[in-house]
């Protein structure tokens, strides 16, 4: 919560690491534009994924090692290169399984993912915030 708050009062755009907290999401994206105010670099408030799929891609690779290093780590140091073994691993397969059906790439790609999901999951519905209104 402190970075959605901390981006709002100072008037940043705002981005949120879904698939480190997916329970956190809704919640630090509703404070972030509740408690915004407009700064000399944003009037609205805005909420990103990622400028690039570069971005993306290191974000959820930052996310995974942060969660093989907590869940998995016994309390240790990991460096990257240590915290890559351990996804490799099939003690990883934990933290992969939280990231599952993570949707990582450019607009077009998402959207592709998203309907393989939604045929998957033999959902009826999706629940996404609406990009026209922001």
């Amino acid at each position: 919560m402190f970075g959605a708050q901390l981006a709002a009062a100072l008037g940043l755009p705002y981005a949120f690491a879904s698939h480190f907290a997916p329970h956190a999401l809704l919640e630090a994206v509703a404070v972030y534009r509740r408690e915004f105010q407009p700064s000399a670099q944003l009037e609205r408030p805005y909420v990103i994924a990622a400028d690039t799929t570069a971005a993306a891609h290191q974000q959820l690779l930052e996310a995974k090692r942060r969660r093989a290093k907590l869940l998995l780590g016994r309390g240790r140091r990991l460096s990257a290169a240590e915290a890559d073994a351990i996804l490799a691993a099939p003690s990883g397969l934990q933290v992969l399984e939280m990231v599952r059906y993570a949707a990582v790439g450019p607009p077009g790609e998402v959207t592709d993912h998203l309907a393989r999901f939604t045929e998957h999951a033999d959902a009826d519905e999706l629940i996404l915030p609406d990009r026209r209104s922001d």
